[in-house]
């Protein structure tokens, strides 16, 4: 078998005929980025959740995004609410209301609602955190706020245990263990108060509409998460950030999960949280693993998960070897193509692993090939000026 018999031309009808070769229709279609900030990939994503939307039943998109910031852009795109300005400004976390791609989206999102009755939702699915995190304030008093008495303890005193956020925003925490509050006598008490709460929701859910029902329980979990969080940000053991990257994960399949009741829905974000083989960086001397949301989900969903892999063959000024992979891949007539990931694992036994000289790009792995359902390839990326190494 040659290299051009594994991909296609990456359009709509190659994207089509993806999801027919699959075992089942996918509750969630996850495209993964090899490194965030490249506009082709924006691009090419925004050209394929149009095609989904279009002619695949598709009614969803969810990001690597705050999901409480999400909110704001859900709903901006089904009821207006806000200007497009503002929403980029609010509604996105890390830097990531800042690409032209993510703008458009929410533009065409927001025109497609205002001319269907079936609306388009959108998601943002990370936790509002990455390696230090928020504090819990936001998701505790939204859910206290949607329960109705006798509530297990009073907003005032929620206030109280929560203090000053910046107590629990302190980035010096995610080097320094004893900067963090997490397993103070405060957060404690916190972590029973929110399991509390959301014993409470179960209780009261035939009384909330569905949207509440839907909030509170994103509420909840995100409340739950923090918590959890925070509290293991003060651990002093050698796993503490592998512990971290995955409770990060976790908190993120949970809500990719959430997602998946709404489908079918396209899920953008790093390969790294999408795929279903264990996650590895290194970080300083150590080298940290976790499994990511992409495997956890998928050992819920089975064959209503699928996910395409994102590479490219030359970013920035890196430009991949002709032995790799991505050098192979690179030898396509097409400057997008879309490739089935288990011919390809047939045809590139012999092929190197890429060593990028750019941290932030993570290359395929020809040893995990057989994990992935598909691969975004672009023999060209550029990277925007703000997601730019060092």
């Amino acid at each position: 078998m040659d290299i051009k018999d594994t991909a296609r031309p990456l359009d709509g009808a190659g994207v089509s005929a993806f999801l027919r070769s699959l075992p089942a229709k996918p509750s969630l279609l996850g495209l993964g980025e090899a490194r965030h900030f490249v506009e082709e990939l924006g691009e090419v994503r925004n050209e394929i959740f149009r095609h989904l939307v279009e002619h695949e039943g598709y009614r969803s998109f969810a990001i690597e995004s705050d999901c409480l910031r999400g909110l704001v852009v859900d709903d901006h795109i089904t009821t207006g609410t806000g200007t497009l300005d503002d929403v980029m400004e609010h509604g996105f976390s890390h830097r990531f209301g800042g690409i032209p791609a993510n703008r458009e989206l929410v533009r065409w999102m927001r025109a497609y609602n205002e001319g269907h009755d079936e609306k388009l939702r959108f998601y943002g699915f990370d936790g509002p955190l990455e390696y230090w995190a928020e504090s819990p304030r936001q998701a505790l008093t939204a859910l206290h706020g949607l329960l109705d008495g006798p509530l297990p303890c009073t907003r005032e005193t929620l206030d109280a245990l929560l203090g000053s956020d910046d107590r629990w925003t302190n980035e010096a925490t995610v080097m320094d263990p004893s900067q963090s509050i997490g397993q103070s006598a405060d957060a404690q008490r916190l972590r029973v108060l929110a399991d509390d709460l959301v014993a409470l929701l179960d209780t009261q859910a035939p009384r909330l509409s569905a949207r509440d029902r839907e909030r509170a329980a994103l509420y909840g979990r995100t409340a739950v998460g923090l918590l959890r969080y925070h509290h293991w940000m003060a651990d002093t053991s050698p796993a503490r950030i592998s512990r971290l990257s995955g409770l990060r994960d976790a908190m993120m399949a949970a809500n990719l999960c959430a997602v998946a009741e709404h489908g079918p829905a396209m899920v953008y974000a790093s390969n790294l949280h999408l795929q279903r083989n264990k996650s590895s960086m290194p970080l300083g001397d150590q080298q940290v693993e976790w499994w990511s949301a992409g495997a956890i989900t998928a050992t819920r969903l089975g064959d209503r998960y699928a996910f395409l892999a994102s590479a490219f063959g030359t970013a920035g000024g890196d430009t991949a070897p002709p032995d790799t992979v991505e050098g192979l891949l690179s030898t396509l007539p097409w400057d997008h193509s879309l490739v089935d990931a288990h011919r390809l694992a047939r045809v590139v036994t012999d092929a190197a692993g890429r060593i990028s000289r750019d941290f932030a790009y993570f290359p395929l792995d020809p040893a995990q090939l057989d994990m992935i359902d598909g691969v975004v390839f672009l023999k060209r990326a550029t990277f925007a000026g703000w997601g730019q190494p060092g």
